[in-house]
């Protein structure tokens, strides 16, 4: 047997303690980098469980306020809201409603916390019409791209005077953050911040958010929303959006697309988001259900690679529940 020559570099003495090992971490998860998207659907009286999406609600007015309230308790970064109105029609006439269920909901929160909460708003059609996409159709059944572009100035302004902080425009239409932008100075609301959803894929993981929204779509969105092949194409719908006055950028979703959130990080100098889509929040549920993974441990891993990649703000339903936990971590040292 040959002798052993002890190593020079022994990279695991910083592993060796939890202590060490919080000392050096290179990836840190705090509350006010998490955002905790919620639901609320119109007409029901009481909290109505998403079967896909074991631990998340379609709220009530009143759950709704409940449960904003723990999550700004516990100090998650914001709130975004996604409506569920009862009736839909092929304009998605809800969605720039005064008394629609989103603008409804955002000047209850809005009255309950002021500005102890920031208050995010999906900016998008699909939950509020009668054919499930996120815009206005053609005589012949397709995505009319600026007329969808004037119904989103529309809601954007009914937004910001519903109370939002933070709209989201997600329809992937070209042109719409700089059309939003433009109505929302014109209307005063110079001071509304403007989430885009810049590179947003035609993903298979959205498929439990169809029944957290109780969506109506037939078909698919590929022809607006982005090709999961494509890479670089992410950096120009980035670098538009920000031309056009995004004031911060998002990748959607998360987990499968982290080389696009690096790849964003890196190239830009206004805070990136990522979301961890349902599909993603449900696949560690229904592993850990089953025992086949650490639930927490899976939940914790799977957000830091998300901000490792370069994210400073994450998007995920898990967002009150982790920062109760980071809060507790931080109260025991």
């Amino acid at each position: 047997m040959e002798n052993f020559t002890a190593p020079e570099h022994r990279p695991r003495r910083l592993r060796r303690t939890p202590a060490l090992r919080r000392l050096v971490a290179e990836t840190r998860l705090h509350p006010a980098d998490l955002i905790l998207p919620l639901f609320v659907k119109e007409g029901i009286g009481e909290p109505s469980a998403i079967t896909s999406m074991p631990g998340v609600v379609q709220h009530t007015r009143d759950s709704l306020k409940r449960a904003a309230a723990q999550a700004i308790s516990a100090g998650v970064g914001g709130l975004m809201l996604f409506g569920i109105p009862a009736h839909r029609d092929s304009i998605g006439s809800g969605a720039t409603d005064p008394d629609g269920i989103l603008n409804v909901a955002l000047r209850d929160l809005k009255s309950e916390f002021g500005d102890a909460a920031v208050l995010m708003a999906d900016l998008c059609l699909d939950e509020f019409t009668d054919h499930g996409h996120c815009g206005v159709l053609t005589a012949s059944g397709a995505v009319d791209n600026d007329a969808t572009v004037k119904r989103y100035q529309e809601m954007g302004i009914a937004q910001a005077a519903a109370g939002a902080d933070v709209v989201g425009p997600s329809g992937m239409m070209d042109g719409q953050v700089g059309a939003i932008r433009s109505s929302l100075d014109a209307a005063g609301y110079t001071d509304t911040v403007i989430l885009a959803y810049a590179a947003k894929y035609a993903s298979a993981f959205y498929g439990p958010f169809r029944e957290a929204v109780d969506s109506a779509l037939t078909g698919d969105r590929r022809s607006y929303q982005q090709d999961s092949a494509n890479r670089r194409e992410s950096l120009r719908e980035v670098a538009l959006d920000i031309a056009e006055g995004a004031d911060v950028v998002m990748v959607k979703p998360a987990m499968s697309y982290l080389d696009i959130v690096a790849d964003v990080a890196g190239s830009v100098d206004v805070p990136v988001a990522a979301y961890q889509v349902s599909g993603e929040y449900s696949m560690i549920e229904a592993a850990a259900a089953r025992g086949w993974i650490d639930r927490n441990r899976a939940i914790v891993e799977s957000l830091l690679s998300i901000q490792r990649a370069g994210a400073s703000l994450t998007l995920t339903y898990w967002a009150a529940e982790v920062a109760g936990w980071l809060n507790q971590e931080a109260g025991t040292r």
